[in-house]
């Protein structure tokens, strides 16, 4: 999944005490929102512009980098990958669902928008060596059938 947009408050960086194996207690988390834009015409031919709002997760290093550098309004490209969880809720009994954009590559593409200055510096940060917490393989290009 890739995603360019702004984001839309300040991230959240947490250090998670995971009983994962591995995961290393003390594992930093940044969680933030992202909103992509889309502009199209609507039935009376006239345009519209329409904003969706995403959930981003990064973990370790790229967490960090997010609690460095990403702030409200900052533009961002953000590569990842799509996960879905479901759970019950313990009072109602209803299942619930959240889905999320795990973060494997960001990129600050210019300055935050709200005047807190520029990011000059800022590096491109990926987690391509990292395991993601899903507990699934990451497939490869050569799985991939075209």
């Amino acid at each position: 999944m890739i995603l360019v947009g702004n984001v839309g408050k300040d991230h959240c960086v947490v250090y998670v005490q995971s009983r994962r194996s591995y995961w290393q207690s003390g594992t930093p988390v940044a969680n933030f929102s992202l909103a992509t834009n889309e502009r199209c015409k609507d039935r009376n031919d006239e345009w519209q512009q329409r904003t969706q709002w995403h959930s981003i997760v990064a973990w370790q290093r790229l967490a960090e980098t997010v609690g460095e550098y990403i702030a409200k309004g900052s533009k961002l490209y953000v590569e990842g990958k799509l996960r879905t969880t479901r759970w019950e809720d313990r009072q109602s009994g209803e299942r619930k669902y959240r889905t999320e954009i795990v973060a494997r590559d960001l990129l600050l593409l210019g300055p935050r928008e709200n005047g807190g200055g520029d990011h000059k510096g800022a590096p491109r940060t990926n987690n391509e060596d990292q395991r993601s917490d899903s507990g699934f393989g990451e497939s490869g290009d050569e799985d991939i059938p075209f």
